[in-house]
This record gives C-alpha cells, structure tokens and sequence, in this order.
C-alpha cells in the first residue's frame, strides 16, 4: 500500500467518523447544552470530545510514523501518544528540537532524517 493511499484512508475514515460522532452527539443533545459529566445526555459530548483527541493523536502519530524509521521506536511512540496524549507529543518535539544541528531552522524537524 502506498503511503499517500494510507493518508488518504487514515484521514478520509477520521473525517467520517468524526461528522459521525458529531451529528449522534448533535442529535441526542444541543452543544449549548453540554455541562461536561454531570448529566446523563452529556455523555455523547463526551464521547465526541475523546473522539475529537484520540484522533488528533493519531494525526500527530502520522507524522511520527513518518520521521521514525525503526518499528520498535514507532510502537514505542504510538504507545506513549495514545496513553499520555499531549504530554508524550510535547515531549516527542522537544528531543526533534534538540538533535537540531546549531544554526538549522527548526522547521527541519518536520523531515525525516537523512
């Protein structure tokens, strides 16, 4: 499989179940009306709000995907983005920030290395 034809599944499938999740959560209660864990129709809010992170994460985890080369550091990475969320993220672009070479633009961070 190609991997510009794995982007366009993982993303198209990301799409779709979000306007799913969204339009269910739409339709069992108004956003406006959403007060977090308090009620009972508040939990498809809820569960659009996971949905809505878990699927950022493996957003991020595509482009992690990406710059890693070996399985064992993508398992590891995969692991660590979908148990600590951002923390693991955050911590993921501060050890690309630091392997930066001294005057190299931080934007080369986003291409795998040579």
């Amino acid at each position: 499989m190609s991997s510009r034809f794995a982007l366009k599944l993982l993303f198209g499938g990301i799409l779709v179940l979000m306007l799913v999740v969204t339009t269910t959560a739409s339709l069992k209660q108004p956003l406006w009306e959403w007060t977090g864990l308090v009620t009972e129709p508040d939990r498809w809010w809820t569960y659009a709000t996971l949905a809505d992170a878990y699927f950022g994460f493996l957003t991020f985890y595509a482009w992690v995907f990406y710059k890693e080369a070996a399985w064992t550091a993508r398992a590891g990475w995969f692991v660590a983005i979908m148990l600590l969320g951002n923390m693991a993220m955050a911590v993921y672009v501060l050890l690309q920030l630091r392997r930066l070479d001294a005057g190299q633009p931080a934007a080369s961070i986003l291409m795998r290395r040579g």
